[in-house]
């Protein structure tokens, strides 16, 4: 059956919170069983997979800023899947450099 799936992009909206320090990312899955998203989150995108009887949706994104994928939380339900992940700062993985 998996073979005659229609693969197809799902409503994907994205926006930063008032403070721009985490982004939130709404995803309409209709009808998928929460045990079939995958999801991979990435610093700097992000890939969903996410297959039904007769659909596969499938998108894979990439952000403007750096995230934190670790930090992410989702959120599933009536068809909406919800994932907000905080921003990275810039100057988080800086190297003090010593000057002699």
């Amino acid at each position: 059956m998996a073979e005659d799936r229609i693969r197809v992009t799902p409503e994907v909206c994205a926006y930063v919170d008032d403070e721009h320090t985490k982004m939130t990312l709404e995803i309409t899955l209709p009808g998928v069983p929460k045990e079939n998203i995958n999801l991979r989150m990435h610093e700097d995108s992000f890939a969903l997979n996410a297959p039904r009887k007769d659909i596969e949706y499938v998108t894979a994104l990439s952000f403007c800023c750096p995230v934190k994928p670790e930090q992410a939380k989702a959120t599933y339900e009536n068809g909406l899947l919800t994932v907000e992940v905080p921003f990275k700062d810039p100057l988080e993985d800086a190297v003090r450099v010593p000057v002699q």
